[in-house]
C-alpha cells in the first residue's frame, strides 16, 4: 500500500509531460512566420526602370527622330534655326557643343551649325537664333562649311534626300578659341568629350 502512494507522484509527472508535448505553442517574439513572403519576391514600387534616369537627351522642335525637317528651317522656308532642347547634362560638364551636319553632302560632310560654350545645364536654344557671335545665353557660334557664322539652312540638291544630324557634346572644359570652324572644334573635343547625344532628321527638295 505504501509503495502505491510512492508511485503516484511519478505517474502524475509523466501524464503532465505527455499532455504538454501535444500542445502547440506560439513562436517566440521575432521568430519568422511560415506565412511570411520570401524576401526575394519583388516588392511593388521597387522594380528597376527600363532605362537609366537622367539620360543625356536632345530634342529638335517638336519632331520625332528620323522625321522630315519642316520647310521653315530650310532654304525652302524662313531659313530659321529650329528650337533645340536638352536634358540630363552629365556631372563634370563645363560646357556643351552643338553641331549640325549633313553627312550626305556632295563633297563629304557639310557642317550647317556650330554652337559652343553653351552653359552646361538642362535648357534650350529658342527658334530663330540670330547669326551673332555671342547668343543671349552666353554661348558662341562658329563658322559653317559655307564660311559664315550661325545657322546655315539645309538646301540639298533637288530630288535628293539628305540626313541632318544634330549632335550635342558634353565637354569637360570651356573652348577658348575666339572664332571656331569645324576643324578647331573637332580638335577641342578630342579627349574632352564626356558624353554625346544626337537627333537625326531628313529633308528633300
Amino acid at each position: 500500500m505504501q509503495n502505491r502512494w510512492l508511485m503516484l507522484p511519478a505517474v502524475i509527472i509523466v501524464v503532465f509531460l505527455l499532455s504538454a508535448g501535444c500542445t502547440s505553442s506560439a513562436p517566440p517574439p521575432g521568430s519568422p512566420s511560415l506565412a511570411s513572403p520570401a524576401l526575394s519576391q519583388p516588392v511593388d514600387g521597387q522594380t528597376l526602370p527600363s532605362s537609366p534616369s537622367g539620360a543625356f537627351t536632345l530634342r529638335v522642335a517638336s519632331l520625332d527622330p528620323g522625321s522630315v525637317l519642316p520647310d521653315a528651317y530650310t532654304c525652302k522656308g524662313a531659313r530659321e534655326s529650329p528650337k533645340i532642347a536638352w536634358d540630363g547634362v552629365p556631372s563634370g560638364s563645363k560646357s556643351l557643343v552643338l553641331i549640325l551636319d549633313d553627312p550626305d553632302g556632295l563633297n563629304g560632310s557639310f557642317t550647317h551649325w556650330i554652337v559652343y560654350n553653351i552653359p552646361p545645364v538642362s535648357g534650350e536654344l529658342a527658334q530663330a537664333q540670330p547669326n551673332a557671335k555671342v547668343l543671349a545665353n552666353g554661348a558662341q557660334q562658329g563658322d559653317t562649311s559655307a564660311g559664315q557664322r550661325g545657322y546655315y539652312p539645309p538646301c540639298p540638291p533637288i530630288g535628293a534626300t539628305h540626313r541632318y544630324v544634330f549632335r550635342l557634346y558634353a565637354v569637360d572644359m570651356d573652348i577658348t578659341q575666339p572664332t571656331a570652324d569645324r576643324d578647331s572644334i573637332d580638335w577641342a573635343l578630342t579627349g574632352h568629350t564626356i558624353a554625346e547625344t544626337e537627333f537625326t532628321t531628313t529633308f528633300k527638295r
